[in-house]
């Protein structure tokens, strides 16, 4: 399909803003609606600059959604906008399960009643899966997720299917491993890269939860975008694993990123966090296949580039 008019929840979150930037720079007018209640405008300046952004506060979960996609009518929306934090799905999964669950069903049906033919679901590899026999893990495994986040994304895609089915709309489901990357919030967005960026380069001691050996597959923000734009032109009401099939433990990854900033300092460790698995990465060939994409960015230039940035938004 060519696409000219997209709208994204969560368009002023970390991986949402690499999305606009993405989807402005192929030429697209961009629908935001973000409640920024972790997003950030900032991250739109760019790109409003373009003057081919609108934007819209306000929660996915509002009856006003419909109005507001009906009027700008786009044909994909990308639905990025989430509670994203796995500790929080378990203190209160009745929360998550609202703005997960319910926000993702009034997006779908504002999707739907405004005439997008498709929709990009943000969804998550590794919490959807829990822990895994297989790893890397495909798509194809028994998902059994460990946590109510993960469950609430997992529901997330029969209600994809079922609108699919039932109203003609087309859909990519994304599972996402660990997302990182230049200009992620450490204090609001729970990336461990982030954390350990602003940790090493502002001289506090970093805290490392449980042994550190757990394991997580680190997908570099640029990629990911990429990844939903694919999906976007391609659709086909698939699920598919977005990740570089390359385990790292905690330990490591903090051991390269001290190397990188010249840093001697040793973290401190802490009680491992409920709801949290042990491994996790992601066999991601089906996406190679289905949409012609893989991770461009391997580790060590992405933290590189993350660190920098660091350096220079300090």
């Amino acid at each position: 399909m060519s696409m000219t008019k997209a709208a994204v929840t969560g368009g002023a979150g970390f991986i949402g803003s690499n999305l606009v930037n993405r989807l402005i720079d192929e030429g697209c007018e961009v629908l935001v609606v973000d409640d920024l209640s972790s997003g950030m405008l900032s991250r739109l300046a760019e790109a409003r600059a373009s003057g081919r952004v609108h934007f819209h506060q306000m929660d996915v979960r509002s009856p006003d959604l419909r109005d507001v996609f009906i009027g700008f009518t786009p044909q994909v929306v990308f639905h990025l906008a989430a509670q994203i934090d796995v500790r929080a799905s378990v203190a209160d999964p009745v929360g998550d399960a609202s703005i997960n669950v319910l926000g993702t069903i009034n997006v779908l049906v504002a999707a739907r009643d405004a005439g997008a033919e498709r929709l990009v679901f943000s969804s998550s590899g590794g919490a959807t899966t829990g822990e895994a026999d297989v790893i890397p893990t495909p798509e194809t495994i028994d998902r059994r997720p460990d946590s109510p986040y993960g469950v609430a994304k997992k529901i997330a895609d029969d209600y994809l299917d079922y609108f699919r089915r039932t109203a003609g709309l087309d859909y990519v489901s994304l599972g996402f491993s660990n997302v990182y990357g230049p200009g992620q919030d450490p204090a609001g967005e729970a990336g461990v890269v982030a954390i350990f960026s602003s940790d090493l380069l502002g001289g506090r001691t970093p805290t490392i939860y449980g042994d550190g050996l757990q394991t997580r597959d680190y997908v570099f923000v640029e990629d990911v975008a990429d990844a939903c734009w694919r999906a976007a032109l391609m659709g086909g009401g698939l699920y598919l694993n977005i990740g570089t099939g390359i385990e790292t433990t905690v330990n490591n990854l903090y051991e390269r990123m001290a190397r990188i900033v010249g840093s001697p300092m040793r973290p401190n460790h802490a009680a491992a966090r409920a709801g949290e698995q042990r491994r996790s990465c992601l066999d991601s060939r089906a996406a190679r296949k289905a949409l012609g994409w893989e991770a461009w960015t391997d580790l060590e230039d992405g933290l590189v580039q993350t660190i920098d940035w660091f350096r220079r938004n300090p």
